[in-house]
């Protein structure tokens, strides 16, 4: 039987969601794209210091898709304590960044690096980074104020209008491959301009994705992200993703009832749910129950996202 193949394009707590769910899918071949422009906490100091790529992102991505969420993943997430804030040797760093550095300095490659720590822990699926370049990302504000750095660009209390790199940057070839080849690509969840689209304004996965015959669906995020989606509807969430050249055949919509009172707690950090809007839609609008509120918090379920992922692939 012919194996479905699978893309996750994103970064962050998000997709590794997405990537806990689905690994569990039968007769599958997934793909984790994975952002590498994080610059911020362990893994911008690390990527500072070695001139390496980010790999924060790809540790946790890692960690949603070994066979086996264990004490060996679990201490790949372990973080050194830092209770002063000195960031001196390892205080602050995880673990698993550590491992990746290490490995990526001994062997001389970043992809090396992950592909021996995903035979370790028997993960379910490749993770290929984005690029193996070492990456800034910027963003233009509506007032046209520049930011750079994707930590720097939820602070700005300003409207974000495009997300770029200065420099020029290079996809991994595994990366185009897995999408030229694939029956499904997903973006999502996460966030739109810092998570998603890092991945997609690099020219050789842009064409790739325009190019492709595979299926392209968005999971939007539940709430809104303050100082980078304040306000934001699904379409302007899809909007975003259209406007950086980002095809959309199809948006998941979590259609889930939210107890008012997480409402009016997330709405205290500025976080508001994200509503559809509009009737009619140039994509397809598919809303099912997704969420979870697990200790008050609003989360999107893995197995609740596996069985739309099912019921998608059921009809390729």
């Amino acid at each position: 039987m012919k194996k479905h193949k699978v893309v996750i394009i994103g970064g962050g707590h998000g997709q590794s969601l997405i990537c806990r769910g689905v690994k569990t899918i039968q007769n599958i071949d997934l793909n984790a794209i994975v952002t590498v422009a994080d610059d911020g906490g362990s893994t911008g100091r690390l990527r500072k210091n070695f001139h390496i790529p980010a790999m924060g992102d790809i540790r946790n991505v890692m960690i949603s898709m070994a066979e086996s969420e264990n004490m060996l993943s679990s201490l790949m997430d372990y973080r050194f304590d830092d209770p002063d804030g000195k960031e001196d040797d390892i205080l602050g760093h995880n673990l698993g960044n550590l491992i990746l550095t290490a490995l990526t300095q001994q062997t001389g490659s970043f992809m090396t690096a992950i592909q021996e720590v995903s035979h370790i822990l028997n993960v379910k699926g490749n993770i290929i980074p984005a690029s193996t370049d070492v990456i800034t990302l910027y963003a233009r504000m509506e007032d046209g104020v520049i930011v750079r750095g994707e930590a720097n660009i939820p602070n700005h209390n300003h409207h974000i209008t495009r997300v770029f790199y200065q420099d020029e940057v290079h996809a991994c070839r595994e990366a185009v491959e897995a999408i030229q080849n694939a029956d499904l690509v997903i973006y999502g969840i996460g966030s739109v301009y810092t998570s998603i689209l890092p991945n997609i304004i690099i020219p050789e996965i842009q064409e790739a994705l325009c190019s492709t015959k595979a299926e392209l669906v968005y999971f939007c995020n539940a709430m809104t992200q303050p100082g980078e989606t304040d306000g934001y509807t699904v379409e302007d969430h899809v909007d975003a993703l259209l406007y950086h050249h980002a095809p959309v055949d199809k948006v998941i919509v979590a259609c889930d009832e939210i107890p008012k009172k997480i409402l009016e707690r997330y709405s205290l950090n500025g976080s508001i749910k994200v509503n559809l809007v509009k009737q009619n839609h140039p994509y397809q609008v598919v809303t099912k129950e997704l969420l979870s509120f697990r200790n008050e918090f609003i989360h999107h379920d893995p197995e609740k996202i596996k069985a739309v992922i099912q019921e998608l692939l059921e009809v390729k």
